[in-house]
């Protein structure tokens, strides 16, 4: 073939986002908002993304429970006002497994039946995890203690880059699969921008007989530079090239949106080729990167949506 030819064989290829089926999953996580502005900002995100149909939303736990009260309260909101399906973190970090069990059983009054239970980091900013002296001491014994609570839907987190405290990225699968084994349902992947990463990682998990579906979490880029901290404090490694792409949008928000859009979208239709049909979303409390991608991908708003909007 010359290189003419080669030329016009790519150009007349099908379009990235051409023919997709609909056929994917999508979630949602969503942080406790601090403030009565924040709140109706994540109320405004939650009923633009609700045209999403997904599977379920989840609210993040802060470091050592900190935001235990405004987590619990922001589930009650999504359950009553939204009434989509709606998973609560809870962590070990600061807390004894009588009280860790106390939370989980009022959780489950208030009609919560998906918890997504992590170790949880340091009670203060870069320190290590300490176990509470009477509490558990990593996330597979969460998950076990949640088990006799109550019949809980259960996901867990998962590192396709290693969790910055693990030996070995082999200590770190043998920790993920301990948490299955425990009994969890799911595990939802820490992020990372390289699509290979993840279907890597897949394949390694498989091979050490880890069955349940493990889905990548999928972060739009709202800011590079907060992008690139958060990458820092879990091992995330960002791209050169990414950088590059990225540099002197700081003042640009519109241009900076479009580009963090295509290139999301981008990373998504890869994993989707890949045999990818579950997506996990970060959204940072903001809706439009993620609903953009979910719409490309043919998780399409429904058009009595469209029209009553």
């Amino acid at each position: 073939m010359s290189a003419i030819a080669g030329i016009h064989s790519a150009a007349e290829a099908p379009p990235l986002f051409a023919g997709l089926a609909g056929d994917i999953s999508v979630s949602f996580e969503f942080f406790p908002p601090k403030s009565d502005a924040a709140a109706d900002q994540l109320q405004a995100t939650i009923d633009s993304l609700a045209a999403c149909a997904p599977e379920f939303v989840s609210v993040t736990y802060g470091a050592g429970g900190t935001t235990q009260d405004r987590t619990i309260a922001t589930v009650e909101r999504i359950l009553t006002q939204s009434q989509l399906p709606v998973a609560s973190h809870l962590t070990c970090v600061g807390a004894s497994k009588l009280e860790v069990s106390r939370v989980a059983e009022g959780l489950w009054a208030k009609g919560v039946r998906h918890i997504v239970a992590l170790r949880g980091d340091g009670a203060a900013p870069d320190t290590e995890f300490e176990p509470h002296p009477q509490g558990y001491r990593n996330a597979a014994g969460l998950v076990a203690g949640l088990r006799q609570v109550a019949p809980f839907e259960i996901s867990v987190a998962a590192y396709p880059e290693v969790h910055p405290d693990a030996a070995s990225p082999e200590a770190d699968l043998d920790n993920l699969k301990r948490k299955i084994d425990a009994g969890a349902d799911r595990a939802l992947t820490q992020f990372f921008f390289s699509p290979d990463t993840f279907l890597r990682f897949r394949d390694r998990a498989a091979a050490a007989g880890i069955s349940v579906p493990i889905v990548p979490g999928i972060l739009p880029i709202t800011n590079f530079e907060q992008t690139r901290r958060f990458a820092a404090a879990c091992g995330a490694q960002v791209p050169a090239w990414m950088e590059q792409v990225f540099a002197g949008l700081e003042q640009h928000p519109e241009t900076r949106q479009l580009v963090a859009a295509t290139l999301a979208a981008e990373f998504c239709r890869k994993l989707y080729a890949g045999g990818v049909r579950e997506f996990h979303f970060y959204t940072l409390n903001r809706p439009e990167l993620t609903k953009a991608i979910c719409h490309l991908l043919g998780k399409r708003v429904p058009a009595q949506v469209r029209q009553a909007a």
